[in-house]
């Protein structure tokens, strides 16, 4: 079975994904005038996080949060150690690149989330990939078969790859056996997902920031005890990436090759731009202008990739322990890196900060599954409760399944999403770039933005009534 899903894996990312992805980032940063570049600093912008007075809407500081949420996975850690083990240290390199192009890609989608977003059954605003495809492309088809792709792996195959990292924290840094974890953590996931969205929403307001505040404490203590290592560390980077030395201390880094496709992977499954999930999200926000709900994300993409995955390779790499003979990886290796700046800490405050990177992206990962369900047909309360309880039987399961296998699934679907997706957002680029254009256009008169769909001809007759018709100003 794994042969079989290697060899899906190779030819759906050295063959396809990591020319879709990157010829998509940079043909949307050409389009959009490097805007990732020259508004970066609107990215920290506070009006990027008023909300409007629609009550149907969440605020955007919530949803950049719960979107944070998914992403700040183990994909951010224990998914860099793998990416650095078989790519060498060159794979942070084209992670960086795959990121940064991936920006505009995150704008465009998030943008066109907004654009065609709809309301639920409680009369609550949602939409995605899946809306956009049905209503910007007349496509219901191709947006059934990508609500089919997100709840299977958001609901099932990311949730038990997250739970799985738990697993593996709680028995090698703290020996707890497997089957303790899978029941405490099937329990945890049951009250959380029981409460529905909102808890959800609640969890990731506050997790979050102490999440990625904590790691980057933890990143600098350790990085500063050696911190003479860092020019060092980065030329290493620099070198693998164009195979100019032997990446010594990535024993199984396979070449040029092997660092671009671990790189933009790695890239792609943590920040998550152009796969189509975080749209799921923004959609939510309760916003005057659908470009605002696109840069929320773009900083998102940022804070999540080029932050917090650099410090978990930087405290790989500074540490020097890949220089150790036979290394391990994932989250032994973290421990193995950590343990000499905290001897007597390094395996508790690991274990408590893979823990709750998991446990987030589990919660997250049930918004999207969720919101793709409603997408196919309206879950009726018996549905989503049978819906709700195979998420968590996924949940305990993936506790004792194998790691490599959960990763070879997890990318060969989020290639699946990816595809479609972009398919999509590259058909309805021409609409999104000019609302990306009518935003920075208000912004230069010194107004702040507010969308007229009057103002934009072809989207008559594709929009819900009554979502954009009354809008009001941020607050």
């Amino acid at each position: 079975m794994n042969d079989l899903l290697e060899f899906f894996d190779t030819i759906l990312w050295s063959t396809i994904l990591i020319y879709l992805l990157f010829g998509s980032g940079i043909y949307l940063t050409f389009r959009l005038g490097f805007i990732q570049f020259r508004r970066f600093g609107h990215l920290f912008s506070p009006s990027l996080f008023k909300r409007n007075a629609d009550p149907r809407g969440t605020s955007p500081w919530r949803v950049l949060c719960l979107s944070m949420a998914s992403r700040m996975g183990t994909g951010n850690l224990t998914g860099v150690t793998i990416a650095i083990a078989l790519g060498g240290p060159g794979a942070i390199f084209w992670m960086w690149i795959i990121t940064l192009f991936s920006m505009a890609t995150a704008l465009i989608e998030n943008t066109l989330a907004q654009i065609y977003k709809g309301t639920s059954a409680r009369n609550k605003f949602r939409g995605g990939p899946a809306d956009y495809m049905e209503k910007g492309l007349g496509m219901r088809w191709m947006g059934i078969l990508f609500s089919f792709l997100m709840v299977i792996s958001c609901g099932f195959i990311f949730s038990a790859l997250q739970a799985n990292s738990i697993a593996q924290a709680s028995f090698h840094l703290l020996h707890v056996p497997a089957l303790t974890t899978a029941c405490i953590l099937a329990a945890l996931v049951a009250l959380l997902i029981f409460g529905g969205i909102r808890a959800v929403t609640w969890l990731s307001k506050w997790m979050i920031p102490l999440m990625a505040t904590a790691w980057l404490l933890l990143a600098v203590w350790v990085i500063g005890h050696h911190v003479e290592k860092l020019p060092q560390v980065f030329a290493l980077i620099f070198k693998s990436a164009f195979g100019l030395q032997e990446a010594a201390s990535g024993a199984l880094a396979y070449g040029v090759t092997q660092a671009i496709t671990q790189g933009m992977q790695r890239g792609a499954f943590a920040s998550e731009a152009g796969v189509g999930s975080s749209p799921n999200v923004a959609a939510m926000a309760a916003v005057s202008h659908p470009a605002a709900s696109g840069f929320n994300q773009m900083l998102a993409v940022f804070i999540d990739t080029v932050v917090i995955c650099t410090a978990t390779a930087l405290i790989i790499l500074t540490s020097g322990a890949l220089d150790i003979p036979g290394a391990p990886t994932g989250v032994r290796l973290l421990r193995l890196a950590i343990d000499p700046a905290l001897p007597e800490w390094s395996s508790v405050i690991l274990a408590m900060l893979v823990c709750a990177f998991a446990f987030t992206s589990i919660a997250g990962n049930y918004v999207y599954a969720e919101n793709n369900l409603s997408f196919v047909h309206s879950a009726a309360p018996v549905k989503l409760l049978i819906f709700r309880l195979l998420v968590i039987a996924m949940v305990f399961g993936g506790c004792l399944m194998e790691l490599q296998m959960l990763w070879k699934l997890a990318d060969i679907f989020m290639a699946l999403m990816a595809i479609l997706n972009l398919t999509a957002l590259l058909l309805l680029s021409g609409i999104a770039v000019k609302v990306v254009k009518d935003y920075e256009r208000q912004r230069r008169m010194g107004k702040t933005p507010v969308f007229n769909p009057d103002h934009f001809p072809e989207l008559r007759g594709q929009l819900e009534p009554g979502v954009w018709d009354k809008t009001s100003s941020p607050r």
